[in-house]
């Protein structure tokens, strides 16, 4: 059972070096050939197929309602808000709304806590702060000038953070509820695809002129996104909400701005480096708060710690 209620590490690692990577690299066919991010979401979508397909070889795909309701909403919550942050994008300025959409564990812990019952200790509770201002650090700017501090992006953010916040809330719960994982990430597949007829008609049609590097450095990628969304789902399933979505939101951004130091050779500004600091000392917090509650999970009368450890 100890073994089991540590599985989540392994995934959220997985999750950390996907998503850390494709944050590196996944702005360049905007920013070198000037791909709609619409696009980009429609190649994502379908690269999608390709860990769904992995995922349900050998799982039985779960047609009860339950499972089909916390998918769908696990998917369109989180399709549906990154379709809305390319609108926010728009009309906003970028060092402001990023900040703001990477709050979205804030409201995941909070679900966690007040419906789910999950239990923080003192030891994780502070990780979790020191996590969240470290997303907060880790996703403002080095530099940034815009003077639009409101407007309708605001309340788009606000959107796209709670979806956020909501999606990896219904991840725990379908586990909680006996949804495998290959069913919760299959629905999520299908989310994505549904509203890429709304990417097209955002975008307005196929774009024109883009050379052929464009879709395949976009497929490259954003195979990493979707693959890494995969290993958040296996995470969710085995770890609590509430330290599962902090450690992850955290520790990703740190590997992307280590591989951009490396690859772009651009250094972190201070709250970056500050950011990377609390980020790793809050993970560490929260990481050995919940392999202690593991520990003691073992000792007889703690078998309703292991229900809410252990995801189906």
């Amino acid at each position: 059972m100890k073994n089991a209620a540590r599985g989540w590490i392994l995934y959220a690692s997985l999750l950390v070096l996907f998503w850390g990577v494709w944050g590196a690299f996944s702005s360049e066919p905007n920013n070198r050939y000037g791909y709609p991010n619409e696009m980009i979401y429609i190649i994502w979508a379908f690269t999608m197929l390709i860990p769904a397909y992995f995922a349900m070889r050998g799982n039985k795909f779960d047609r009860r309602p339950v499972a089909a309701m916390y998918g769908l909403i696990a998917g369109l919550t989180g399709a549906g808000g990154q379709l809305l942050l390319f609108q926010a994008l728009a009309d906003g300025p970028a060092y402001l709304i990023f900040p703001l959409v990477s709050l979205s564990p804030v409201i995941t812990v909070l679900m966690a806590t007040v419906l789910l019952r999950e239990r923080l200790t003192r030891l994780a509770v502070v990780g979790v702060v020191a996590a969240l201002v470290a997303i907060v650090l880790l996703s403002i700017p080095s530099g940034g000038g815009d003077s639009d501090a409101h407007g309708p992006w605001l309340l788009i953010a606000v959107l796209v953070c709670v979806a956020w916040g909501v999606q990896a809330f219904c991840m725990r719960k379908a586990a909680l509820v006996g949804v495998n994982d290959a069913t919760t990430f299959g629905w999520m597949t299908i989310s994505g695809l549904l509203l890429v007829p709304v990417a097209f008609a955002i975008m307005g049609g196929l774009p024109s002129g883009a050379p052929w590097q464009a879709p395949a450095l976009t497929a490259v990628t954003q195979v990493l996104n979707a693959v890494g969304a995969l290993f958040l789902v296996m995470a969710f399933s085995r770890g609590k909400a509430t330290v599962v979505a902090p450690v992850t939101n955290a520790l990703a951004p740190v590997l992307t701005i280590v591989l951009s130091l490396a690859v772009y050779q651009t250094l972190p500004s201070v709250w970056g480096a500050l950011g990377i600091v609390l980020a790793l000392a809050g993970s560490t917090l929260m990481v050995y708060s919940d392999e202690k509650s593991g520990e003691s999970a073992v000792a007889p009368g703690a078998a309703e710690d292991d229900v809410s450890s252990v995801g189906g």
